[in-house]
């Protein structure tokens, strides 16, 4: 069965989508918590960062790198929290692994 990501990614669920390429999507997520809050998922599936592999290693950096040209593009760069939640104890909720990119409001620590 398709993950809500997978829909997304194959246009089967509408998103807002603000990058694409051959590796990853990014999209506003619709339950922000933040001003900025956007999605980055590998076009891979990979249930939780804990499954990744070692032949993941190259599509794991282009998803930080993706988040440079993300942030940069929406003047954010400067300020931005960056989540990657790993299994339901850690508060996923949709097993392909994703990145939160979160902007626009004070940050405290330690978060959650």
């Amino acid at each position: 069965m398709k993950t809500l990501f997978e829909k997304i990614i194959d246009r089967e669920i509408p998103a807002e989508i603000l990058y694409e390429d051959d590796l990853c999507l990014a999209f506003r997520d619709i339950h922000a918590q933040a001003p900025t809050h956007i999605l980055l998922i590998p076009k891979k599936p990979i249930p939780k960062l804990a499954d990744a592999q070692i032949t993941d290693q190259l599509l794991l950096g282009h998803l930080l790198m993706t988040v440079n040209k993300i942030t940069q593009e929406l003047n954010i760069a400067d300020a931005f929290r960056l989540v990657i939640n790993n299994g339901a104890g850690a508060g996923q909720t949709v097993f392909h692994l994703h990145m939160h990119i979160l902007a626009g409001r004070p940050f405290s620590w330690p978060p959650g």
